[in-house]
Parts: structure tokens; sequence; C-alpha cells
């Protein structure tokens, strides 16, 4: 029933409520086991706990010791000695529950009580107990759930394991309380104990609180597009602005390397993003479609709801660098001329041209002046100077030769 290998619980017995230690079922060297909080004489019951606390950390033996999780137990903040809602076991009130209808809440909370309490006498030796778990196969189905109770005959079998409690209940809750051992502890250290569990308690609430704040904050931060078809699809809008007009297409990388919506290295462009969405529709013979991840742009596409939504990373204008470039270098954006050259690098590249690479080795006054302003170590002694009508022209030949890619323009 639970996957937690030593729990703090509270049992409410005939006398009141006790606290102490439940470990569940494990398994150990090929055998199975179960205990609680004990010694050879019998059970160890406290009454708050801080005083169970405080008798863990006075170092008196126990049986768990021996428990293969018990060192990580210890370790665990003070404060989780204080039992869950869940680890709330009412062994006398059990008939209660019994009183109502088979909802969730009460066969789940009579489930776990009918485990521990028949852990409880398997491990203590509550004979009553454990002949009562023994003797009535039918307590066994309460494990299944309220399902289990919905079908035409679930009131009936509910009503009979009413019925049973209330015949035998009393017997195990006294052969349990026969078992009561509450441990005496020091009351100063119980004071310390409970000091322990409250500052631990504060401790969690300001580490949830923020937990909190910064998850709010990174909601804050996100990006909207990391959620939009684009973001899960790996697939990106592209908008290029260049020599006063405006296209898009689409773009991603696989393995590291380029692919544009296209085919035998012509980019498919359109000059508004409508176009491109009512295009996709239409046409499937391209390198894009093979991508694993294309079926989720055409789903949306195939219903008109496909929005071409573009990143501003996604963004390359080519505005005004031929004219800057031939003022000197003080005047060019160099991150815009990254931007630029990033895209014909790209488009070379998914083409599987040499026309970018022979172009600069046909200009190598220009592949130096292009290593300066990018920041490239090679040909470190080289220094732009006037006039620069040379580099704006071969900038100028490396706008047109990526135009030549485009399909419109």
């Amino acid at each position: 029933m639970t996957s937690r290998a030593i729990i703090p619980v509270k049992l409410s017995l005939t006398e009141g409520d006790y606290y102490t230690l439940w470990a569940p079922t494990w398994k150990e060297h090929g055998a199975e086991w179960q205990a609680f909080l004990g010694d050879d004489a019998g059970l160890f019951l406290f009454t708050s706990p801080a005083r169970l606390l405080a008798f863990l950390n006075s170092g008196r033996k126990h049986d768990l010791r021996s428990h293969p999780k018990w060192s990580s137990f210890e370790a665990q903040p003070a404060d989780l000695i204080v039992p869950d809602k869940k680890d709330v076991y009412d062994i006398v009130g059990a008939p209660e529950l019994l009183a109502g209808r088979p909802s969730y809440e009460n066969v789940s909370a009579l489930s776990r009580i009918f485990h521990l309490t028949r852990s409880l006498g398997e491990v203590t030796g509550a004979d009553d107990a454990v002949l009562f778990f023994a003797s009535h196969s039918m307590l066994g189905n309460v494990h299944r759930g309220a399902e289990h109770y919905a079908g035409e005959h679930g009131m009936g079998e509910w009503s009979a394991v009413g019925r049973t409690v209330l015949g035998g209940w009393r017997k195990v809750v006294e052969s349990l309380d026969a078992q009561v051992r509450v441990i005496d502890v020091d009351e100063k250290e119980t004071a310390e104990a409970q000091s322990l569990i409250d500052a631990a308690h504060i401790a969690a609430a300001e580490a949830r609180a923020k937990a909190e704040l910064a998850a709010k904050e990174a909601e804050k931060q996100a990006d909207p597009y990391d959620s939009s078809v684009w973001g899960a699809a790996g697939i990106d809008p592209v908008k290029i602005t260049l020599q006063g007009k405006s296209v898009y297409t689409l773009r991603t990388y696989v393995e590291g390397r380029p692919v544009f919506l296209g085919r035998y290295g012509e980019i498919f462009t359109f000059p508004t993003h409508r176009q491109l969405s009512r295009w996709l529709v239409e046409n499937d013979e391209h390198d894009m479609a093979p991508l694993a991840t294309w079926e989720q742009v055409m789903t949306l596409a195939n219903a008109g709801e496909l929005d071409i939504t573009v990143h501003p990373d996604n963004e390359y204008s080519y505005q005004g660098l031929v004219a800057d470039i031939e003022k000197g270098p003080d005047a060019v954006d160099t991150a815009q001329m990254s931007r630029g050259y990033e895209l014909f690098a790209d488009a070379a590249d998914w083409a599987a041209d040499d026309s970018l690479n022979s172009y600069l080795l046909a200009n190598p006054r220009m592949q130096d002046y292009l290593s300066y302003m990018l920041g490239s170590t090679e040909n470190a002694g080289y220094v732009p100077s006037a006039p620069f009508n040379d580099h704006s022209t071969a900038w100028k030949d490396l706008e047109d030769m990526l135009i030549k890619r485009f399909s419109k323009f």
C-alpha cells in the first residue's frame, strides 16, 4: 500500500492517541519482514511526536535500528516525524466508517486501518486481532477500493463487513490495548525535540514559499513561443528583410545541420505568413515533409489553425548594412552582420554547394574583413582601411546570392 520504508503513524486506541513508527513489509535475505518501533518486550508508543523524536535522539536501543533504510530515515528533517493526514489511523473509530456509505473516503480510510491493524496484531502477537482477520476473508475486499462496492451486490457486502466489524472489533481493539507500552521521555529532551520540529517546519515552509516564488517567476519569464507548435516541433518560421522587401520561410536543424522549407537548394519563400500557411496545406514536396515532427505542424495547418509566429531570434534584417559597411567599421552593427552571415552560411550548408566558400576564396580581402568584423582569430594582424566600397559591394554580392536561392522575392 505504500512505497515508504519507515512511516511515522498516529494510532487511536481506547485510552487515547499514540505515536510510533511503522515499517511495512520489506524483503531481506529472501524473507519478508514487518515491524514497529519497539524491542523484544513489545511495542513503543509515545503521546506526542516530540516525545517520539526525543526518544530517537537519545540513542536508546530499538529493533528498527537493524532496518536497511534506518540511516535514510534518521537523516530526514525533524518535522517529518509528524504523521501525514493519511498516516492517522483511528482504530477504535473504524466502525463509524462502516456506518456510512462505501464512498472513496470511507473505503480507503478503512483499508488503511485494516492494513495497519493486521500488521500491528501480527507483529505484537495480539491473538484476537490476528484471528479476526484470518477468520473473515471478505475483509480483504476492502483493499480493492470503493469500485468493488459499486455493483449490484456492493451495498450488501459493505453491510456484511459492517456486521462483521460490529461483532468482533471490540476484541480486536482490546487485544491491541493490551500491547500499549507508553515510553517515558525526559521533559527537557522533549522540549528540545519540539524546538527541532518547529524549526524544521518553518524551514520547510520557507523552502516551499521560495520554490513557489521561483516557479511563478519562471512562469513569467517563460517564452510563450516554447509552448507553441513551433517550439514543440523544433521548426521555426523565419522572416528575412533585405533590399527593402521581406519574405517568410521555415528552418530547422537536424543533427546540427540546417534544413529549410525548400527543395534542391531552392528556399521556398512567401511575401506574407498567410500565403506560407496556405501553401503548406496544398504542397508536401519539400525537405521538411519527412521530418518526424512535421505532422504536428500540418495537423494545425489542415485545420486552419496554424499561426505563423516568428520569434525575434529568427528575424534577419539586412537593412542599411551595405551603406554602413561603406562608411567604415565603426558604423557597422556587428550583431546584425553576424546574424546576416549566419543565414548566408545556413543556406549554403543546406544547399550543399560551395558558392559561399568559393566567393570568399576568390575575394580574400572580403574574407579578411569578415574575420576582423566578426571576431575571428584568423588573420589577427589584419585591420580594415579605407576605402570600404569594395567591402560593401562584396556584401551586396552575398545578399544577391541569398536572394537567388529564394523562390519568390
